[in-house]
Order: C-alpha cells, then structure tokens, then sequence
C-alpha cells in the first residue's frame, strides 16, 4: 500500500514538474478562464475556455488544445488567424512562445501579454488579453511588427482565435437591413464555415451587427446553460469566421474583414488589431448580457456613469420645411412635454445649394440664410431663455455631389477617376485617410463650437457606405483605405474628445449601421433604428440588448403605427434613452397630458432603467406578448414592461416570473404611466408581495387586447 502511495505523489510530483517546465498562460476573471500552455515544440496552444478551475495542479492533465493563434502556410488545413507574405514572397509564418508578462492597470482589471516570434523570420506577433474580473469580460487584441527589410503583406490579422470542443454548438447571427435591424437567427453549426461579415466600409452594420451568441451543447437559452458572447470594436468592415473541423472542434476567429485590405506593414511599424471582446455565461444569455452591461457602463462608453437628456427631436415634424420661428415654437413643445433638450435635425444648412432635400447641401455647413437670417445663436438663445438645452445634426463624413464642398475638393472625395460615380442616398464619402479631410470633418465640429458655444449635443450622422471605391490621397496603397478611413475617423474622434470632453453625441448611421464599442468610446448612445414602429421596435431594442445597455440606446415617440395608442408608443421608448420626434398638434389633451406625465415618471425610473440590470422575461419572439424588467443594483426597486402585440382569441395567459429581486424582501406592486381618467385593472395592484412569490409566482401582466403595454413599479418596503 505504501508503494502504491509512494509511486502516487511521484505521479504527481512530475506532473508538476513537467507543468512547471512548459510555461502556464492563465487569463482569469471571478468566473471565467483561458488558460494556454507551451508544448514542448515551443509553440502556445490554448488548452481550456470555460468555468474558472482553482486548483492549479489539475492543469497538467488538460489536452493540448488548438494552436493560440495559427498562421497560414504551415501543418494547418483550416481558416488561420494570421497571413503574412514575406519579402521573399514566403507566405508562411511559424510563431513560438517567447515569454508572457502580466501587470494590473487598475484595480479588477488585469492585462496579459504573450509574445511570440518566427524562428525563421524577424516577425513579433504580441497577443493581449485584459480581463475585467468582476464583469467576466475578457478583451483581446493583436499587435503585429516585423523587421525585414521591405514592408510585409498582411493579407489576415484576426484580434481573436478561439477554440472549443463540445458535443454541438449553436450560433446566434444578427442580421437585418435598413428599418428592419438586428433580427435574431439562430442556427447549429456543422462541419464547415460559417462566416459573418459586412464590406460597407462606414455603414458597416446595415445587413448585420458585429455581435454573436454561440451556445453549447444545445440552443440558447435566457437564463440556462453555456454560451460565449462576443463582439468586435471597430467601426468599418469586420468579419466573424466560425468553422468546424474534421474532429467536431470549432475554432472562432474574429477581426476585421480582410477583403480587399491586405495591409503593406513597413519594417518597425506596429499594426494593432481591434479590440475583440467577449463572456462566457454559465446561466444563459441573460447572464452573459447584463455582463457586458455591467463593464460597458463602468470601462467602455464615453460617460457610462452619468444620466442621459431627454429630447424632442424636430424631423417628423418639419422635415425639411422649417424656419426660425417654426422652430422657436417647436421649443414651446419641448417645455410643455418637460425634456432636456431639442434637437435640430437635417435641412438647416447650404446657401448656394440650401438642404431642401437629401439631394443637395451635404458638406456645406453654414446655417441657410432664407432659413435661419440669425444663424444657430438665435436658436441656441431661444433655448436657453425656455430653460432647455439645444443640439444639432451633423453628416460630417458625407458629401452631396451638388455641393460648394464637392465643387471645391472632389479630390477629397472617394470616388473612382475613371468610371461614373454610383451615389448612396445621392450622396458620396469623404476621405477620412487624408489628414486635410481630417482637419476640415474636425473643423465642423470645432467651428460650430467655438461660434455657438451652447450647442450641447450633437446628433453625428452617415447615411452611405462607401462606394466608388477608390482613394486619390492613398494612390499606390488602394488595400489600405477600409483601415485608413477608419483609423482617420478615429483621430477625428479623438480630437473632438479632448477639446470637448463633456460634449454629448449620439451615433447614428441611417438608423443602427453603426453600433460598437469602439465608437462608444466618444458617444454617449446610439440611433438604433429609423424604424420606430414601436411593434418593431420591440425586437431591434430586444436584439440590441444583448449586448448593450438601455443607456446607450436611443429610442423615439412618433406617428409611425398610428394605430397603436401614444400611450403603447411611449412605453416602448421608456425602455431605453427616450425623446419625441412628434408634434403635440397630432395628439389630442389627454395624449399631452399623458406624456407629459410620462416624462415625469420616466425621470423617476430611468436610474433603475439606464443603470440596473436587465432581465428579458419573455421574447417577442415566443409568441404574442414581451416583457422586460430593470432592476436597481441594491434590489430595492424594479420597473417591469409587458406588452401584449397580437393575442390571440382566448388565449390562456400565463403569469410573468419577476427576476433579480431578493426573495426574503417585501415590495410593493403598483402600476404607473396610465391615461389620464383610467385605473389599473392589474390583479394585485398596490399590494405587498415577496420577492420570492414574484419571482416563483409571478404576475398576470398580459392581456388579450392588442398593443395594448403596461408599466409596472416594484418598490422595496
């Protein structure tokens, strides 16, 4: 027996031995691990992604794994995550570890980086990894350098390569087109590629988002199971590759789309990658989103820890056909609703070609005289004499063809010299590689800022891709412009950050083309749709929240399904960043008084709902009815949404299972937002229950009628 003992703990002992001589990568949050190991060929492989292990001698005996980070031209056979032609046109690359490095840039967060190097070739690949411990997120990113001779082609540069191995995997896509975004899709996966990208350049999100759910073993779930949630940071083309090997192995690489931008890297330079950020939940997708909430409120999005304006927007109002006193009296009906602020929107500039249509004036950004004889001071004035704050809308990144700005600088514009010019929305891109382009899209900003000094918000949109593909500033480096307009867009960005710091900007892309956390370093939320149907509405704000706090999503009250009630409208908007874009002449008293009630309530609510945690209760996708509560950080108050859609006649209703409330705690249930002269006819209105009967229990919030809503306080006692 003592032999047995004996040959046991020298077992063991070599086990720890040999771990302790190939090096032990390990990239850990409260929840999560990646772990990556070196073999004895030198080479790092990722052997373990899942629920964090806490006893270091059970790493000796995890499986090698796929290689952290594979190259092309080597032993592999399927999608690599790096390509790189050398200048003497070898296109293969074979990278071993050299050494990793761990620091803490401040408390929770911790960053790892491993370097690795070509034996054969003066190429360094650097792989980064920062965990967010407490938010169970991890980001990575990739740092390319060489020092060859010449520059190198890096034909792909992934930010992430990710392997798993289990029984099934099923991918969740979000795809869609103009006024129909983020559509959920969800598929299993076999062997082969599934790839998800978009090559729209500056509208990159229009056909699909750059998120994903990928769910293990089976299909996803709200709050069951293992799934990894991931999503790139990055402005432009992306592309998302999930294959399934000859084994049933599944590697994900994530980036930016490679096409048509192989990118020459001169010797010394270093090309980083987008940063690729991603959670692994263990209790369904519900878990995995109010994580990404969580680190996205607190490290991400530009003021993540401050309150957002309530708004009325002029657009459907006036559309084009407006003048300075129509909108001195739209500001009347700000007052009267009780938002922060109004926003002009498009149409208020261009004097030799004046913005009366999308045909004409874009670039060309002095207020139209026959429009506005006083210029944006008299409105920013007028604003501030009724007590409210003013923004603007901007297209700085576009041009009309029939511009002063087109006439002047068509060399500023991406377009091919030799073929007739294609126009999007009849409008055109400017060059944001060039740094005078930079400069002028700055001045924009930085000139209405420094004349109207009280603008306090800016709506920054861009309504095309690019087209006429071709850049006259970049001329030998064609493959560069996709990077290079984004990057330039970046320092535009940069720029206007630290000049006006507290300056904030809402996102917006013909609706939600643009929608990534890259960006969200310099907005304050985005445009989720043009679509405000608010039946629709219901499934773009439900498929955006996987992945985004309600805080960065913008939604409006307008006319759009005037056959659903303002009262439906509104609640709907509630859920998110809320403004109008509706005149007050289209609803009759009680519509006024109701919003104007709701404006009230939602100033109440919206701490709970910008910065609690989201619990999505029942899909619109499941059937006829949605809901979806918020709840405050210490639990002791909650907000809960349900909306009946199409019921069906007779339908059996079932109740509503509250979550994330403590169950030993007693709260009071009561419904708000009514019309003015209505009751609740909600089954324990007012009454006291226990977090524990509302979450096991539950409420009968539904009913039969149609886009019928209900809004619904849960107050701690």
């Amino acid at each position: 027996m003592k032999k047995v003992l004996l040959l046991q703990c020298l077992f063991c002992l070599l086990c720890i031995v040999k771990a302790t001589a190939d090096p032990v990568v390990k990239i850990q949050t409260n929840a999560v691990e990646l772990i990556y190991k070196v073999a004895d060929d030198g080479r790092l492989y990722q052997c373990y992604l899942g629920k964090r292990l806490h006893h270091d001698s059970d790493i000796a005996y995890l499986p090698q794994g796929g290689e952290a980070y594979i190259t092309h031209g080597m032993e592999d056979y399927f999608e690599p995550a790096l390509h790189i032609v050398h200048n003497d046109k070898n296109p293969s690359t074979l990278l071993r570890y050299v050494n990793h490095t761990e620091n803490a840039p401040e408390a929770g967060v911790k960053e790892t980086v491993i370097t690795l190097r070509d034996d054969q070739y003066p190429v360094t690949v650097k792989l980064h990894y920062v965990a967010y411990e407490q938010e169970n997120i991890i980001k990575t990113f990739t740092e390319i350098s060489h020092q060859e001779k010449k520059p190198v082609s890096l034909e792909k540069y992934a930010s992430s390569m990710l392997h798993l191995n289990r029984s099934r995997y099923f991918l969740t896509e979000f795809s869609g087109d103009w006024a129909s975004e983020v559509r959920a899709t969800e598929r299993e996966l076999d062997f082969g590629k599934k790839v998800v990208d978009t090559k729209l350049g500056t509208r990159g999100n229009m056909f699909c988002s750059p998120f994903f759910q990928l769910a293990m073993d089976g299909k996803s779930r709200e709050n069951e199971g293992e799934v990894l949630v991931g999503t790139l940071g990055w402005t432009g083309n992306f592309r998302f590759v999930f294959e399934v090997d000859n084994a049933g192995c599944l590697r994900v690489i994530s980036g930016i789309n490679p096409y048509a931008s192989q990118y020459s890297l001169k010797p010394y330079d270093i090309f980083r990658t987008p940063d690729f950020y991603f959670t692994y939940s263990f209790d369904g997708k519900g878990e995995a989103s109010r994580n990404f909430h969580n680190w996205a409120r607190k490290y991400q999005v530009k003021d993540g820890d401050r309150s957002r304006m309530t708004l009325l927007n002029n657009w459907e109002a006036t559309y084009f056909d407006f003048d300075e006193e129509k909108l001195i009296g739209l500001m009347d009906d700000a007052v009267t609703l009780g938002v922060d602020m109004f926003l002009l929107d498009d149409g208020w500039f261009g004097n030799k070609h004046p913005r009366s249509s999308d045909h004409q004036g874009l670039g060309d950004w002095t207020e139209t005289q026959d429009k506005l004889p006083n210029g944006i001071g008299r409105l920013t004035h007028a604003a501030k004499e009724k007590g409210i704050k003013f923004g603007l809308w901007i297209e700085p990144e576009m041009v009309n063809p029939k511009s002063e700005l087109y006439e002047r600088h068509k060399d500023w514009v991406i377009h091919l010299p030799n073929r007739k010019e294609y126009y999007f929305r009849n409008q055109m891109v400017l060059d944001l590689s060039n740094p005078k382009v930079q400069d002028y899209v700055f001045g924009i900003v930085d000139g209405l800022m420094t004349k109207y000094p009280d603008i306090a918000f800016f709506k920054w949109d861009c309504n095309s891709p690019i087209t006429n593909i071709y850049s006259a500033y970049l001329k030998e480096n064609q493959t560069h412009l996709y990077i290079d307009y984004v990057r330039g867009l970046y320092k535009v960005l940069e720029r206007v950050k630290a000049k006006y710091p507290k300056l904030p900007m809402m996102l917006c892309a013909g609706g939600g083309g643009r929608s990534d956390y890259e960006a969200l370093k310099y907005f304050t939320e985005f445009w989720c749709s043009d679509n405000t149907d608010p039946v629709e509405r219901l499934y773009i704000q439900w498929g955006f929240s996987q992945v985004f706090p309600s805080k960065v999503m913008c939604a409006h009250v307008t006319t759009w399904n005037s056959s659903s009630s303002v009262k439906f409208r509104t609640d709907v908007a509630m859920m998110c960043k809320l403004g109008f874009d509706i005149k007050l002449t289209d609803m009759n008293r009680d519509e006024v008084a109701y919003c104007r009630e709701a404006v009230k309530n939602y100033n109440s609510l919206k701490g709970v709902v910008l910065d609690g945690d989201q619990y999505r209760l029942v899909s619109p996708y499941d059937g006829n009815h949605t809901s979806t509560m918020y709840v405050a950080k210490d639990k002791a108050r909650a907000v809960l949404f349900a909306f009946d859609l199409f019921p069906r006649y007779a339908e059996k209703m079932q109740p509503v299972r509250l979550q994330g409330l403590e169950a030993d705690r007693m709260y009071r249930v009561k419904e708000t937002n009514l019309m003015p002269g209505t009751r609740s006819s909600l089954r324990g209105n007012e009454q006291l229950f226990s977090g524990e009967y509302l979450m096991n229990v539950g409420l009968q919030v539904f009913t039969g009628r149609k886009m019928n809503s209900r809004v619904i306080e849960v107050v701690a006692e």
